[in-house]
């Protein structure tokens, strides 16, 4: 069964840089990623890169998709592109700038297609003129309690010396309505893909359009800050309730966790697909073929050693039979993720 592809909103006033992000995260060599815009014009995404992939995005017109009567015209959109001869990494859904997050968090958590799942939800803001048009209130706004990521975009446009004091001063009212939300710095939208998915292989593109080959050899010249990743193995059964306690609490600085997990609830190995992103949780049965568990972490300035030690400590094998709690808090999720 192919595994089910994540669904990205990325949301943002309007000038915030969303489309640059965007537009940097499709000239990521190897990218398969398609795309959802309310208005392909207007938005100004790079029609070759998205053609380089895809044949043409996906689009949806009519307004905001925040604005839409039902969920029928982005179910459709979405349906298309997790189609899976397209073999695609990532679908990106991008708001225009007057759409609602928290609304279009509930259309994707709630679309009735096949073979997706939440990837979370980029909120971008311009470092310069944020407090000025969004963030102006006593209380911070209510996009943040849904943002998984926040991205403060536009760092080049403040002298040196303040640009970590403005991403500093955001994160702080971010996190008083979202304390696991993950806030990161950037200019031109240019932040790590693997911050939002499994960057395939660039070996394993099935070929390129000559315009975004052109595109493609412009990456160079816009660095971005790394990712950094921790992987973990372990034979046998571990113990449910601490795998859960660990996918619901990830260890600081960690945006993403996916792998396979193997619990023994009894005498049957059980094997589970688990993918975290900020506060969102997917479980799916799985047919791993041997009891053992793999768990891969993912964010940015992670403490390599104390990450390590929290995953390892999750997928541990236990003797004997685990109390059965655990079981039922992760077929929970399972269910919850159907």
């Amino acid at each position: 069964m192919p595994r089910p592809v994540p669904v990205i909103a990325l949301t943002g006033y309007l000038g915030a840089g969303k489309t640059s992000l965007l537009n940097h995260v499709l000239r990521q060599p190897g990218a398969r990623v398609g795309v959802v815009v309310n208005d392909f014009g207007d938005l100004n995404v790079d029609a070759g890169l998205v053609t380089g992939q895809v044949d043409e995005p996906a689009a949806i017109t009519g307004g905001c998709l925040c604005c839409l009567s039902d969920t029928d015209e982005l179910d459709s959109a979405l349906e298309r592109l997790a189609s899976p001869r397209l073999r695609l990494d990532a679908i990106i859904v991008e708001a225009s700038g007057l759409a609602d997050p928290a609304t279009l968090a509930r259309l994707i958590r709630f679309s009735g297609t096949d073979g997706v799942r939440p990837g979370g939800i980029v909120d971008v803001v311009d470092a310069v003129r944020h407090h000025e048009t969004v963030d102006r209130d006593p209380r911070p706004p209510a996009r943040y309690g849904v943002a998984s990521l926040v991205v403060v975009n536009k760092l080049d446009q403040l002298p040196a010396a303040e640009r970590d004091a403005a991403v500093d001063a955001v994160a702080s009212r971010v996190h008083q309505l979202n304390p696991r939300a993950h806030v990161v710095g950037a200019v031109g939208g240019r932040i790590d893909p693997g911050l939002l998915y499994d960057v395939a292989d660039p070996a394993e593109d099935p070929g390129q359009l000559p315009l975004r080959e052109l595109l493609l050899a412009d990456t160079g010249s816009h660095p971005h800050v790394h990712a950094d990743s921790v992987t973990v193995t372990a034979p046998g059964g571990a113990d449910p309730a601490r795998v859960v306690a660990l996918l619901e609490d990830p260890p600081p600085g960690v945006y993403r966790m996916k792998g396979t997990v193997t619990v023994r609830p009894g005498t049957v190995w059980r094997s589970y697909t688990v993918n975290v992103v900020g506060h969102s949780l997917h479980v799916a049965s799985s047919r791993h073929a041997a009891p053992g568990s793999e768990l891969v972490a993912i964010g940015l300035h992670l403490d390599g050693e104390a990450v390590r030690a929290a995953l390892t400590a999750a997928v541990a094998p236990v003797d004997g039979t685990p109390p059965a709690a655990g079981f039922r808090r992760l077929q929970r999720y399972r269910r919850l993720s159907l």
